[in-house]
Parts: structure tokens; C-alpha cells; sequence
């Protein structure tokens, strides 16, 4: 019998089928058969996990290919289809301007003098594009932004938030964005447009009127624990402090206080406010249901949006004024004797990051479904005016750190 110690490799061991075990444990003893036995089992289990795995990685590799070649298809046929549409379409609209032709060439051989005809012809025709151009000059937002071929995406690392867009407010155009065409919820940036609608209701010498806190709206911030002044029920306040409220700290017992001075219910004030939407051509893409900012799936737009409307604040003075105030204090009431000092703390705390040139107004907005959120203006160190707009980021710090990356990345040197 060959001895099991001078066997060249296992294999040999496992063609060894006729030895018999109880000899084999008589010459070799127990212990060494043992060894040698499980050694010989644990090859034999790593050699069949080897092959099922081989079987696996074939049939996943079939898959693959299978799902390539499915794929490849789809785009062919797809193709093939949505490809032959437009030559059908093409062919049809040469087909029609052809039959145009015809028929002028026939009104005009109708025409009893061709020339006065053709003249007719030329001023109605005159007539109608000048009608199309004024319709089209109407229909015109009042402000837009336009990418450029200097437009970049904004792919930084530093820059957290999901969706952004930096607009170049002098020249109207996007200089880097990011999901800036994608629906967010706004939260309360939504109070820029808040401030703005009223801003345009409210005349300059009714700021000094007073208005009184009710429980009906000090409730209904607590209840839906928005940030607050901190009004009381019963308070007289000035209409300017409910601007400045509405803004610095985030107050929702302002914003809702500031609704009611201007259109007697937060209701018809949300009216105003997509009214104002409208007219700045974001109907389509931007809805509010609130003055606030509180969450609701109606209650939406772009950062796109956003930045449009900064850029109408920006262009009233009295939120252009609101928008900028690093603190305020408001004025004395019974309730409050010395007032009450308020901030903007995303001005206070990006006041002394170096962004390349200066932050002069800024809004912030928090609600679960949109993260931190906000929405600045400022100058380069050239003097040129941006409007940034963020959401997504994941703390209010680190939102202003985003504004600070894109400000200092994406503003053209010298700019």
C-alpha cells in the first residue's frame, strides 16, 4: 500500500476509493487519518463552493448581457419611433406651406389690381406681426434669468445643499446652478414674497399705524410652532414692526399679523401673493398656500423662483430696507416697555465669513421635507450685485457655509 505521508497532492489521497479505513488506521494510526481525512473533506467543500460560485458569476454575467442587449433595444426602437414622428411632421408642414402658396398666388390672381392687393396684403400682415410682437412684449415675466454658455453646474463638495442657483442680478443671467428647475418647499423664504406683496398694498405713512395682536393669531404660530416675536395677545404694534418681525426673527405671529392689516384674512392675502406670482411669470412653476412658509404639498416652488422674487424685493425699498437689518428693536408698548430687540441672525453670522465681497440681505427658511434653506444678496468685490438661493442643507450653519462656498467659488474673478 503507498504511504499516505509521500503523496504528492490530495487528489491522490481521494483516488485511494479501494484502501481499506480500518488498515489504513492500523498502519497510520487514528490521529494522522483523521488529519488527513478532514483535510481532504475541507478541499472537497472549497472546490464545490468554487464551482457554485463559478455557475453564479456565468449565469449573472448571462443576465448582464441579457439586460444590456434589452436596453440597447428599447433605445433603437424608441428611437426608430419618436425619430420617424418629426419627418412625418416635417413633411406635413412642408406640405402645408405649400398649399399657402397656392393659395395666395390664387388671391392674388383674384385681386382685381394685384398691386393694391398685395399692398393690403403687406400692411395686414405688417399689422398682425406688430399685434404678435405687443403680445409677446405682455406676456413677458417681468423678470427672468437666462443660462449663458459660461453657465457651470455646481458640483462642490463644500456645497451641501441639493438644490442651488447664483444669478448675476445686473445682467440677469444664471452663472451656476444646481436642480434649480426642480420643485422645493420654500419654508419661510417664503416671507420675502410676504413682505414684498404688502410692502406694495401698504403705503409709506400708514407704517406708523398700530395694529393689535389677537389670540386667534399668537395661537396659531404656537400651534403650529413657527418661530415668533413674541407678541401678546392684545398688543398694539406698529405696521413697521411687523415687517422687521416678519423678517429677522422668522416670526410667524408677524407674517400672519401683516396678512390680516393688508387683506383682512391670511386667506385673501395668500390670494395677492399667487397673484404677485403670477404676475412674475412663476405661475407654472410656483404656488403658495400660506404666509408663513408652513409645510403643505401645495405650497411649493424653484430656487429658480425664489431668486425672481428676491430680485422684485430687491427693487421696493421698504424690502430692500427690511431685508438688510442686522437687528431692530421694536417700539415700546405697554406689554414690552423698552420693545423688543430682534435679528437676522444669517446676516450677523456671515457677516464675517469671507465671501469675496459683501452679503447684504438674506432670508433663511427650516421645515422637514426642504432642510435649511435660504435666499441672499450681495455684491462682489467689483461691485456687481448676486442673488444666491439654496435648500436642502443640513443644518443652519452649514447653509451659510454653502453661500459662502458658492460666492467665493462660482463669482468670476474680478467680477
Amino acid at each position: 500500500m503507498k504511504d499516505i505521508k509521500e503523496m504528492k497532492s490530495i487528489k491522490e489521497f481521494e483516488n485511494m476509493e479501494d484502501m481499506d479505513k480500518t488498515e489504513d488506521i492500523e498502519v497510520f494510526g487514528e490521529e494522522e487519518y483523521r488529519e488527513y481525512f478532514a483535510h481532504y473533506e475541507e478541499r472537497k467543500r472549497i472546490r464545490s463552493e468554487r464551482q457554485r460560485r463559478m455557475r453564479r458569476q456565468r449565469i449573472w454575467k448571462r443576465c448582464v448581457c441579457l439586460g444590456v442587449f434589452g436596453v440597447i433595444m428599447c433605445i433603437i426602437v424608441t428611437v426608430r419611433i419618436f425619430g420617424a414622428k418629426p419627418d412625418k411632421e416635417e413633411a406635413q408642414d412642408r406640405l402645408q406651406t405649400v398649399k399657402n402658396v397656392e393659395q395666395s398666388n390664387r388671391d392674388g390672381l383674384s385681386t382685381v389690381d394685384g398691386t393694391q392687393g398685395g399692398a393690403a396684403d403687406g400692411m395686414a400682415d405688417a399689422d398682425s406681426g406688430s399685434e404678435a410682437a405687443e403680445r409677446t412684449e405682455r406676456d413677458k415675466p417681468v423678470y427672468s434669468f437666462t443660462q449663458t454658455s459660461d453657465t457651470v453646474g455646481i458640483y462642490s463638495e463644500e456645497v451641501i445643499s441639493t438644490h442651488a442657483v447664483l444669478v448675476d442680478e445686473s445682467t440677469d443671467t444664471i452663472v451656476a446652478a444646481k436642480g434649480a428647475d426642480e420643485r422645493i418647499y420654500p419654508a419661510s423664504m417664503t416671507k420675502v414674497l410676504t413682505v414684498l406683496v404688502a410692502a406694495e398694498e401698504i403705503a409709506e405713512e400708514d407704517l406708523d399705524d398700530t395694529f393689535t395682536m389677537t389670540l386667534e393669531i399668537t395661537d396659531y404660530a404656537y400651534v403650529n410652532d413657527c418661530s415668533a416675536v413674541g407678541f401678546l395677545d392684545g398688543e398694539k404694534v406698529t405696521v413697521r414692526d411687523l415687517f422687521y418681525g416678519t423678517v429677522l426673527p422668522s416670526g410667524g405671529d408677524a407674517a400672519l399679523g401683516l396678512a390680516i392689516y393688508t387683506a383682512g384674512s391670511q386667506d385673501a392675502f395668500v390670494e395677492k401673493m399667487n397673484a404677485k406670482l403670477k404676475e412674475l411669470g412663476l405661475e407654472d412653476s410656483a404656488h403658495f398656500t400660506n404666509c408663513i412658509g408652513l409645510f403643505d404639498e401645495n405650497h411649493y416652488c424653484t430656487v429658480y423662483d425664489m431668486a425672481v422674487i428676491m430680485k422684485a424685493a430687491m427693487q421696493n425699498e421698504l424690502c430692500r430696507e427690511v431685508l438688510s437689518a442686522h437687528t431692530y428693536t421694536t417700539r415700546a408698548t405697554a406689554e414690552h416697555p423698552e420693545g423688543i430687540t430682534i435679528s437676522n441672525w444669517f446676516l450677523r453670522k456671515i457677516e464675517d465669513k469671507d465671501t469675496g465681497g459683501e452679503v447684504l440681505c438674506g432670508k433663511t427658511g427650516y421645515v422637514v421635507q426642504s432642510k435649511n434653506c435660504a435666499v441672499s444678496y450681495g455684491t462682489s468685490a467689483g461691485g456687481t450685485p448676486y442673488i444666491c438661493v439654496t435648500a436642502g442643507s443640513t443644518s443652519g450653519w452649514r447653509c451659510i457655509y454653502d453661500h459662502v462656498e458658492i460666492y467665493n467659488r462660482y463669482v468670476p474673478a474680478g467680477k
